[in-house]
């Protein structure tokens, strides 16, 4: 009996610590690009948007949100795996209020960048304006939970910026007069370090104290990349992925070096660069079966960023495929980069 008794207590004291380490976690709150836009830009003036079929036809309800994705992207199983919600949904979507942003709410913006100048590009939300979205949304949740409770919320939820690929292809090598006429290669990616550094640091002075940010994925295996690679047969563009690796070193290291200077910060640099390279190089590994090409496609080398409205072409199963568009992975590809960083960077914050 005594036995009996000791493992009831040992039990109740193993359910509350697994309920306390559930409820370290109340948050998730997203900024960056397309990799984590759940919709936002379906409510502004942009071509930059996916609220169309074959989007989202792996999602729940099969229908288009603006995710650019067949489904869930990565920072909605990020949540799951929390124990929060199933998805996080986009701010600017008026089906959702401040009851349903408590709890997660991304401001991502697909199309933008570190750079101002990035999301002039295709007229989206720049960095700076997710960042007073931000502000808004703590005016509302204080006005919803009071001080006290929205404060908690604020300093506990896990903040995930996911952003730069569109710095690079969209804006530095896409427009000839532009950066590049003011920056070495060496130079720019320097200047979007130091704002990612200014941007973290506002972050930490609003209330934040757990942040992940994210690094750069292969972008030479990109299929809208691969295109353009006619001399080495369509593969990976080598310098577009020595590039990713040189900056998100740079991005690692300015994150080493918040930790030091930020007061009570858990910042991580979460890099989806090996785990997606290794799909891209290893599909039959993970289950996939093409990583060259995208499932909404011909089945040929495509020039358009994102599928093309009711594409005959789209492929039947999107689990075959890493690549959704020339752009974007699909669901699948998402679901395992998710679980990889959970396992690895965002394991920290579960406790």
């Amino acid at each position: 009996m005594q036995h009996l008794k000791y493992y009831i207590v040992c039990l109740f004291h193993a359910l509350l610590l697994v309920a306390k380490t559930r409820a370290k976690v109340p948050a998730i709150i997203v900024f960056g690009d397309s990799s984590v836009d759940a919709g936002n830009n379906n409510y502004i003036p942009t071509i930059a948007r996916s609220n169309f079929e074959p989007y989202g036809r792996d999602f729940a309800g099969g229908r288009p949100t603006g995710r650019f994705s067949n489904g869930k992207i990565p920072t909605d199983f990020i949540a799951e795996a929390f124990h929060i919600k199933p998805s996080i949904p986009a701010y600017l979507d008026p089906a959702y209020n401040i009851s349903d942003f408590a709890t997660g709410v991304s401001f991502a913006s697909a199309g933008t960048g570190y750079d101002n100048a990035t999301s002039d590009v295709l007229s989206v939300i720049p960095l700076w304006k997710e960042l007073e979205y931000y502000k808004e949304y703590q005016r509302k949740l204080r006005a919803h939970l009071g001080n006290a409770a929205a404060n908690k919320v604020i300093s506990e939820a896990v903040y995930m910026i996911s952003m730069g690929t569109n710095d690079f292809l969209e804006n530095y090598y896409a427009i000839p007069g532009g950066r590049q006429s003011q920056f070495s290669i060496g130079q720019y990616e320097d200047f979007l370090v130091r704002i990612a550094y200014l941007f973290l640091k506002e972050l930490h002075g609003l209330g934040a104290r757990k942040i992940s940010l994210g690094g750069l994925p292969p972008m030479g295996c990109l299929p809208l990349e691969r295109t353009t690679n006619f001399m080495l047969q369509n593969d990976c563009i080598e310098s577009y992925n020595d590039l990713a690796l040189e900056f998100n070193g740079k991005l690692k290291g300015m994150v080493m070096k918040l930790n030091k200077e930020l007061p009570g910060v858990k910042l991580v640099f979460s890099n989806p660069y090996y785990i997606f390279m290794h799909i891209i190089r290893r599909p039959l590994s993970h289950g996939f079966e093409v990583a060259s090409v995208a499932c909404c496609s011909t089945g040929m080398f495509e020039m358009g960023y994102a599928c093309s409205r009711n594409n005959p072409f789209t492929c039947q199963d999107a689990n075959k495929y890493v690549f959704w568009d020339a752009f974007h992975p699909t669901e699948k590809t998402s679901h395992i980069i998710a679980d990889y960083l959970m396992k690895t960077t965002l394991a920290q914050f579960r406790s």
